[in-house]
């Protein structure tokens, strides 16, 4: 049994498998995509209960996905799904352009296990209520 479905979109195929695995071995089911356009894709087929989104992506970037998600599943349960963006951009303006474009949380590259897991936990956990 897992704790809920998670889309990983992420290029890099390193920091793909660290996350992939980290969550696997806590109990998620793990959804991947490595460019923004099969995250949309993926979003509507696989129905995940949170998106970890990176932000640089090949063809459309994790903002510009981000607004596609939000806008194509305008009458389904995705608009509700949280969506964490993955940066290696860590200054302040940085964040705020994150949380401003519309993600529910923010983590930073390197990737802090412990952290991303919390991260996790605390967005599905709110969610459910």
């Amino acid at each position: 049994m897992t704790s809920g479905r998670i889309l990983v979109v992420e290029d890099n195929p390193r920091n793909l498998k660290l996350v992939r695995d980290v969550l696997q071995f806590s109990g998620y089911e793990v959804v991947e995509a490595s460019t923004g356009e099969d995250s949309v894709r993926l979003a509507d087929e696989t129905l995940p209960d949170l998106i970890l989104m990176d932000l640089q992506l090949p063809g459309i970037d994790g903002v510009e996905a981000l607004r596609r998600i939000r806008a194509r599943h305008g009458e389904c349960h995705l608009p509700s799904v949280p969506v964490v963006a993955v940066t290696a951009f860590a200054m302040d303006q940085d964040r705020q352009r994150v949380y401003s474009s519309g993600f529910d949380g923010y983590v930073e590259k390197p990737i802090n296990v412990r952290g991303l897991l919390q991260q996790v936990s605390d967005l599905l956990r709110r969610k459910e209520s």
